[in-house]
């Protein structure tokens, strides 16, 4: 077995995270009657996502974003990426749009690493892992996104151990995720060849807390420790239909 072997992966549905800057200023010098219409027309966007879910064809979730980052997150989770561009292109056309800046998005696909296969057997007929690729995403009241690398830098270069060096560490980097079931929902989306970062990380949690306590434990792992390089950390709070309205209302 080469010291280099790709690991064969398991992908589900593409995902899009669109996040948006809201320009308040704009926004409050619009009239009554001007931001009404552009809720009116999110929310009926929304709507046709929720049927969406319903159907089974997808997922999405919407949270406000802490912080100077963004204001809002837009979680799609869709069976094709040009799914994803036609809700992109429908959101875009939408006068709420009109009062709001794209200022950071993500592009993945949900991924399952198959250290542990077991030949002659799909595993794509597992319900559990089904389940994990094509998930409805828990409407949990935080959310948090950070994308993320394996390194490449000379003695520390993830992509030259061998599968079996990858695999033990994974193991135990995995043990350390299922003590936060339950607590923490993770999804992975690979994003090699889609995006800056190898792999977007979304958790979510109803305490804020958990975050905190699952990414500093997983610190002191050999896999983050040695070879994990992060990105900017995203996280917020779920918003409703409800809440949204009771968000925008100036």
């Amino acid at each position: 077995m080469s010291a280099n072997e790709a690991l064969l992966t398991l992908e589900g549905w593409y995902t899009y995270h669109n996040f948006r800057k809201l320009n308040w200023e704009k926004w409050k010098k619009a009239s009554a009657e001007e931001r009404q219409a552009a809720v009116d027309e999110l929310l009926t966007l929304m709507h046709t996502w929720e049927a969406n879910e319903e159907a089974k064809e997808g997922s999405t979730a919407v949270y406000s974003i802490l912080g100077h980052k963004a204001d809002l997150v837009f979680m799609f989770l869709r069976p094709t990426m040009q799914e994803l561009n036609e809700i992109k292109t429908a959101f875009n056309k939408t006068r709420f749009a009109d009062y709001t800046i794209a200022d950071y998005s993500y592009i993945s696909v949900v991924e399952l690493s198959n250290y542990v296969n077991n030949p002659g057997e799909d595993p794509k007929a597992n319900p559990h892992v089904r389940e994990r690729l094509y998930p409805i995403l828990p409407k949990w009241e935080h959310i948090c996104f950070y994308p993320m690398n394996k390194k490449r830098d000379g003695s520390d270069n993830w992509y030259m151990l061998t599968m079996e060096e990858r695999a033990q560490m994974m193991r135990s980097h995995g043990l350390i995720g299922r003590k936060y079931a339950g607590k923490v929902k993770q999804i992975i989306g690979g994003s090699v060849g889609f995006d800056d970062w190898e792999w977007g990380v979304t958790l979510f949690a109803n305490d804020p807390l958990e975050f905190k306590h699952i990414v500093y434990e997983m610190r002191f792992d050999e896999v983050s420790a040695r070879f994990g390089e992060f990105g900017n950390f995203l996280v917020g709070n779920l918003l409703t239909k409800e809440s949204l309205q009771t968000m925008l209302n100036v």
